[in-house]
């Protein structure tokens, strides 16, 4: 691929993109949402923060280098549920999983 036709394709997505995050702030202005939209945007975040977990959680090659190597994120992310099931804060959470993570690391 020439750096022409990377060029083009960069700019194309950064278009599309840009227009998925800008249009639809400009749309909704002045309007209120409906309580059931508003409760499903809320969704989003833990949603979002549910689907990188998983993917270290389940990963095929998690016990492929040692039995540690797998178990570790395991035990961070009861480490998380229990600090989500406290404060219900997705900041607390991402600090706890982080420091379990760093703490299991050096052990």
């Amino acid at each position: 691929m020439s750096t022409n036709e990377l060029l083009l394709v960069w700019a194309g997505t950064f278009i599309v993109i840009l227009a998925c995050r800008v249009v639809p702030i400009f749309a909704l202005r002045g309007r209120s949402l409906p309580p059931r939209v508003i409760d499903a945007l809320n969704l989003i975040p833990p949603a979002a923060f549910a689907a990188l977990v998983a993917n270290d959680l389940f990963s095929p090659s998690a016990f492929a280098d040692s039995l540690w190597a797998g178990v570790m994120p395991l035990i961070a992310a009861v480490a998380v549920f229990l600090v989500a099931w406290r404060t219900k804060s997705i900041l607390w959470c991402c600090v706890c999983g982080v420091a379990a993570y760093l703490a299991l690391s050096f052990v």
